[in-house]
């Protein structure tokens, strides 16, 4: 079990060409490698590597290709001792990172887009982290983009934690999907920022958030922001969602937010 007596930072590891932040910047294994290294310093608790770009104009990839991407660079963080997750929606990437030394597998889809994934996980030791979203695949989830209530979000996600296996009851963590499939309405999108904690209460787990660089940050913020007002907002957004109960803060600029939360949580 993954220790949750404080708010633990994520930092995103991205292996692919096109993700909407920093697409092909850490594309090559050993750039991947020594970003996740960077972000331990930068006082991530878990590094959540994940090979497949989920934004509208990402292309989809097979299981071989996102296994060619990620496990180097699981492999190479695990064995550094970082506490890895891998970000993947299919059951095979999952089963062979936690293999190869990932500790949560963090699904965007909580096993709609792969019936096979809640077996897989719960045949391994590993934390489940299961997202919300809309669909059977990411073109379904953009083609229904629509803001959403925390209450039908924690709704929503009960029905998804119902078809687990038992096996996982007592480590899964949810993720109500901040500004993924929610469009970019700055309104909807802090609901979810807001009600955090109600969500964890009413489902009985721990909350993640990931508000970070989304959409409905830079529609709030207008006038063409600049992406250090981006990573900015990002900063506020989480430390919001600590206040009203998040776990886990997902985010992209560790470096930014260690500070801020280091103080946030002791006045």
């Amino acid at each position: 079990m993954i220790a949750l007596d404080r708010v633990l930072i994520m930092g995103v590891v991205n292996v692919t060409p096109d993700s909407f932040s920093d697409g092909g910047l850490f594309f090559d294994p050993a750039a991947a490698i020594a970003h996740g290294e960077q972000l331990l310093r930068d006082g991530a608790d878990i590094l959540d590597v994940g090979g497949e770009a989920t934004n509208p104009r990402a292309e989809p990839i097979d299981a071989a290709e996102e296994l060619r991407r990620v496990l180097p660079v699981v492999t190479a963080l695990a064995a550094a001792g970082a506490l890895v997750s891998i970000d993947t929606t299919k059951a095979s990437v999952a089963a062979a990172a936690v293999a190869a030394g990932a500790r949560i597998v963090n699904d965007i889809s909580a096993g709609r887009f792969d019936a096979a994934m809640g077996a897989a996980v719960a045949a391994t030791d590993a934390t489940y982290l299961a997202g919300h979203l809309r669909g059977r695949s990411l073109a379904e989830v953009f083609a229904s983009e629509a803001p959403a209530g925390w209450r039908e979000v924690a709704g929503e996600l009960a029905h998804a934690l119902a078809d687990l296996p038992p096996a996982l009851r007592g480590r899964t963590w949810v993720d109500p999907g901040v500004g993924f499939g929610k469009g970019a309405d700055p309104a909807g999108n802090l609901e979810l920022l807001r009600h955090a904690g109600d969500l964890g209460r009413a489902l009985g787990c721990p909350v993640v958030v990931g508000p970070s660089r989304k959409r409905f940050l830079r529609k709030l913020l207008g006038d063409a922001p600049t992406a250090a007002d981006v990573d900015a907002a990002s900063v506020a957004a989480c430390l919001a969602a600590t206040r009203a109960g998040a776990r886990v803060l997902r985010v992209h600029n560790v470096a930014l937010l260690r500070p801020a939360l280091t103080v946030y949580t002791k006045v």
